[in-house]
């Protein structure tokens, strides 16, 4: 499916936007934590960490939502959907608790990310992070990890109507930066961040090492991959 090298996809535009989670930071163990918390607070069992890597990528509520419906389906509660509803509210405020105590300490950057982003920044592209994550999370992380000043707008999965795969917060992203999407290049890990970039009309670039719901990212219609960020801006 790779019909351009990710160096002159690059050469091609004039920003960029970068998702987070599986992308820029490896979260999973700051997920595991929040998620173990808020299962504890709502007297339920644990969750085999293994799950969440497949269960990540489509928004806080999604991922509590998946969570809640697995682990209830596994305890053998007879109405599911109907208890899962009933807890959303509380599970939500007991993650959001918990999150905001572990936010980027059991998470660690990817190799190449710090290298790459600063690269990019240095060949002068205006560089916005879109992600699903909640936007205050989203500043946080990347205030932890050392990359927050690289970034002149971060988006997060509350900042627009509807989240990634539809392409409206590419599309507002987009007008943020002042750019046209065909020239605004997208690089994330998974179906959601190609869905949304060819729904928006920009290029888009995938990383080998996410999460893509336990699905070969290979498999993904995108214009190129790399396995390091590095490799954007490689001559």
């Amino acid at each position: 499916m790779e019909t351009a090298s990710a160096p002159h996809l690059l050469r091609s535009c004039v920003a960029v936007m970068i998702d987070l989670d599986g992308t820029m930071v490896d979260t999973l163990g700051d997920f595991a934590k929040a998620i173990d918390g808020m299962l504890d607070d709502l007297k339920l069992p644990a969750l085999d960490a293994r799950h969440i890597e497949h269960m990540v990528g489509k928004g806080s509520e999604h991922l509590l939502h998946s969570v809640l419906t697995h682990v209830l389906t596994e305890a053998g509660e007879p109405q599911v959907s109907a208890t899962v509803a009933r807890l959303m509210p509380e599970a939500w405020e007991r993650y959001q608790w918990h999150y905001e105590r572990v936010n980027g300490q059991f998470s660690t950057l990817y190799p190449g990310v710090a290298e790459g982003v600063a690269a990019l920044a240095k060949a002068g592209y205006p560089l916005a992070c879109l992600t699903n994550k909640p936007t205050a999370f989203a500043h946080e992380l990347l205030k932890a990890k050392g990359l927050h000043g690289y970034f002149g707008h971060v988006f997060g999965g509350d900042a627009f109507e509807r989240k990634k795969p539809d392409p409206m917060p590419l599309v507002k992203t987009c007008e943020a930066l002042g750019t046209a999407p065909a020239k605004t290049l997208m690089v994330g890990d998974s179906s959601n961040d190609a869905q949304a970039a060819r729904g928006a009309g920009c290029p888009v670039v995938l990383v080998t090492y996410g999460y893509n719901h336990g699905e070969p990212i290979r498999a993904v219609n995108a214009d190129a991959f790399v396995d390091s960020l590095m490799e954007l801006t490689a001559r």
